[in-house]
């Protein structure tokens, strides 16, 4: 295993199509839920412990080497809103062009095959760090940060926040983000006896909702 693939696929260069979507934040953006730093602040903690938990169990397991096409229907039935399910299927088919040119992988070949219109993300991003030689907590530590960091980055471009002020609230939410990743990775392991009904299922009404007012938008400068 080499920790540095880590930092590969967490970067924010890695060609997997993140940075076209906000995670909800342009739509609370425009409804006046996200104004400054504070309110930011508050928007990326209820993300993180809700679809960030949900979607780093994912990935956790995935990772653990739980079968694909069962963690892929969990996803499902934890996404209610079909514009978030159509969204983290394309993020998914996205992230499976750049995760088999970078870590070829028998494992993502036959995920390819039997989603060729894209498997949930978490699901992909998990196999993605098994055949980078990566292991649970490294592909649950992967989706808590892009759960808050791609929201984040899309904030300081929609209200010409501060990027300072912007790192320094994802900074104050590092602790955060380590026991949100315990919690993924304790789930994603008892998958393995106790099947997909161990993951966690946290909801988050608002961002469902407003994705379906978000993708009802006639301009967009993010596609979610």
């Amino acid at each position: 295993m080499t920790r540095a693939a880590l930092l590969v696929l967490a970067d924010g260069r890695f060609p997997a199509g993140g940075h076209a979507h906000s995670g909800g934040a342009e739509e609370a953006v425009g409804a006046g839920r996200i104004t400054g730093a504070t309110s930011l602040e508050a928007f990326l903690r209820g993300r993180l412990h809700t679809t960030g938990l949900v979607t780093a169990a994912l990935a956790a397991a995935a990772a653990a080497g739980g079968e694909p096409a069962e963690l892929d229907a969990a996803a499902d039935a934890r996404t209610p809103s079909p514009a978030l399910r159509l969204t983290a299927r394309k993020l998914g088919r996205q992230l499976m062009r750049a995760a088999r040119a970078a870590w070829p992988s028998t494992e993502l070949d036959s995920l390819a095959r039997d989603f060729p219109k894209g498997a949930h993300q978490p699901v992909v991003l998990g196999l993605t760090a098994r055949a980078a030689g990566l292991g649970a907590a490294d592909a649950a530590y992967c989706s808590v940060y892009e759960s808050v960091s791609g929201p984040a980055t899309a904030v300081v471009r929609l209200l010409s926040l501060d990027p300072f002020e912007a790192t320094a609230v994802l900074a104050r939410l590092a602790p955060e983000l380590d026991r949100v990743v315990d919690r993924a990775v304790v789930a994603g392991s008892a998958v393995a006896t106790a099947g997909v009904d161990a993951l966690p299922a946290a909801s988050a009404p608002l961002l469902e909702i407003g994705a379906e007012v978000h993708a009802a938008w006639p301009v967009r400068l993010f596609a979610s």
